[in-house]
């Protein structure tokens, strides 16, 4: 009898990397794990897995929540940074890949180009998560997307207004809006704004620009932003914050927003510059929960990847 043929490995490198319908039991394995969690329930799927997690971008809420998450669910983790790796540097990153895969169950990748992590997948012979590159951000998204659902309920044909730079956040949720049929108001200072092509996506109808930001909040169900300046562009802040001047959320913008809506910022936050004090700090913010959730929807990820289907 022949032998079965092994199963495919899946990487998370984009957020349109998976369907609507494995998002769906993602949502809900994450707050199953997630309601374990606050119970104290010790839950350990992962015993003898080991992540492996390489930092060329430091971070401070990526590497907390994928350490605590698989020490939580019962692995080990390896922490590398730029200088403890080879990762293209004197050595191919194919190569790196080829040996690292060998010897951990799972790879965390935070770093610049998109192409260092797929080629990084390409050669690996386990599972590969994005953590941040400068094109996409999808575990960020996951979460905020499940904070969403969270407090609100389905995302499914709501409205989600983005303020700021056209960046790999931005490229994400138009990403999860054309996946999960919801609709992205779209503001971006002139020069900063989202390249189509880049954010990978086929559908317009998920997308509506606004050259206002006022008018991109106006009915929206969800507002959020990010820093004007991400990292790795730190020598173009002062361009930055003169070009975004009129892009920062503050109580108006939230005024326009439905009564109800949401504000969301991915951290680290600047007061004052793309937020105000009273919108992070107000009522409407569930940036906090944002965070938290990080770790368990990574939790969530982390068992799918592994483990498949569960239940």
């Amino acid at each position: 009898m022949p032998a079965a043929s092994p199963t495919p490995i899946r990487h998370y490198l984009q957020f349109k990397d998976f369907s609507a319908e494995e998002y769906a039991y993602l949502f809900a394995r994450t707050e199953l794990i997630k309601s374990r969690f606050k119970r104290y329930e010790k839950y350990v799927p992962l015993v003898d897995r080991t992540l492996a997690m390489i930092f060329e971008k430091a971070s401070t809420r990526t590497r907390v929540s994928f350490e605590a998450g698989m020490y939580q669910m019962g692995g080990s983790v390896v922490h590398l940074t730029t200088g403890d790796s080879q990762l293209g540097r004197s050595e191919p990153i194919e190569d790196t890949a080829r040996v690292i895969s060998r010897m951990v169950d799972l790879v965390m990748i935070r770093t610049y180009e998109q192409t260092k992590i797929a080629r990084f997948a390409g050669h690996s012979r386990v599972p590969v998560i994005n953590g941040l590159t400068n094109e996409y951000h999808p575990c960020q998204i996951l979460a905020d997307i499940y904070t969403y659902i969270e407090h609100r309920g389905s995302i499914t044909g709501k409205v989600v207004a983005w303020v700021g730079d056209g960046n790999n956040m931005a490229n994400t949720w138009l990403q999860a809006a054309e996946v999960l049929g919801f609709t992205v108001h779209l503001s971006t200072p002139g020069g900063y704004e989202v390249d189509p092509v880049v954010a990978g996506i086929s559908r317009t109808d998920c997308v509506k620009t606004f050259a206002d930001p006022l008018e991109a909040c106006r009915g929206a169900d969800l507002v959020t932003t990010d820093v004007w300046t991400s990292m790795g562009y730190e020598a173009e802040n002062e361009v930055r914050r003169k070009a975004f001047a009129d892009w920062c959320v503050d109580a108006e913008m939230m005024a326009a927003a439905k009564p109800d809506a949401l504000f969301m910022h991915c951290l680290p936050a600047h007061r004052g510059e793309e937020v105000e004090a009273e919108v992070i700090d107000g009522p409407q913010s569930v940036v906090w929960d944002e965070a938290e959730n990080r770790m368990h929807v990574q939790k969530a990820l982390m068992e799918y990847l592994l483990l498949g289907r569960l239940g």
